[in-house]
């Protein structure tokens, strides 16, 4: 039954994440919590996303700004291997309380949607914040949800803003999960079960593009802020209790 449940939380949460912007992974963190202790939720999430970006990156191929990933992937590297060294001496809850805090003003800044932009963002910021947010999923196992309001901020949405965050994802996860092999914190049963949120991930990515090109970019920014909420509530609530 545990299989089955992480198999359709893969497929739910990536669904919810096309649809929205990404941060699906952020969902999968307690479902998969309830299974595993917590030192083993962050190896289990990353490796299940990687699996299923693949597809995704076939599906929003040609959106991709590559402008974007030339900036923000050679730092998330760096991170991706200090991260997993890490992983399993930090004790960062007042971190991901903060987080969680900013995630949440978000529905503030973008006045509920009604804004489009609330700061002014360059590319060049791109580069600490591949560092950033890396070391932080490394940790954590998502904050994909994060970057939301850089790339809106840069002025991307929909199909683009899916896109370049795969393609960051993707070439960033390579180091991830060689990291976490190579330091022994990812192997034996957890590769199953990376792999059956992935398998799901997969499949979720197709029906997740079919809604979103039934959705207005007014729509995907509004979803795009309620994740980000939920995401940082979430995180609020891991630091907590």
């Amino acid at each position: 039954m545990e299989y089955f449940i992480l198999f359709i939380a893969g497929f739910i949460a990536y669904i919810i994440s096309t649809i929205s912007g990404g941060g699906g992974a952020m969902l999968l963190l307690p479902i998969v919590g309830f299974y595993l202790s917590p030192a083993l939720v962050a190896p289990v999430v990353n490796l299940g996303n990687m699996i299923g970006r693949p597809v995704r990156l076939y599906l929003f191929w040609k959106d991709i700004n590559w402008q974007i990933v030339k900036y923000y992937v050679p730092s998330s590297i760096l991170a991706a291997i200090l991260g997993s060294y890490f992983f399993s001496k930090m004790n960062a809850e007042w971190l991901q309380l903060l987080l969680g805090l900013f995630l949440v003003s978000t529905v503030f800044q973008y006045r509920f949607g009604k804004r489009k932009r609330s700061f002014n963002m360059k590319i060049a910021y791109f580069i600490p914040l591949g560092f950033i947010v890396t070391f932080i999923s490394t940790i954590f196992g998502a904050s994909g949800a994060i970057l939301n309001v850089f790339y809106l901020n840069i002025g991307l949405t929909k199909e683009k803003l899916i896109a370049t965050k795969t393609a960051n994802s993707f070439l960033a996860g390579i180091a991830l999960l060689s990291s976490y092999t190579f330091f022994g914190v990812l192997e034996g049963e957890l590769w199953l079960y990376g792999g059956l949120i992935g398998l799901g991930a997969a499949i979720g990515n197709w029906f997740g593009k079919r809604l979103l090109q039934k959705i207005s970019e007014d729509t995907f920014r509004q979803l795009i802020i309620l994740l980000m909420v939920i995401s940082g509530c979430i995180m609020i609530s891991n630091s907590i209790f």
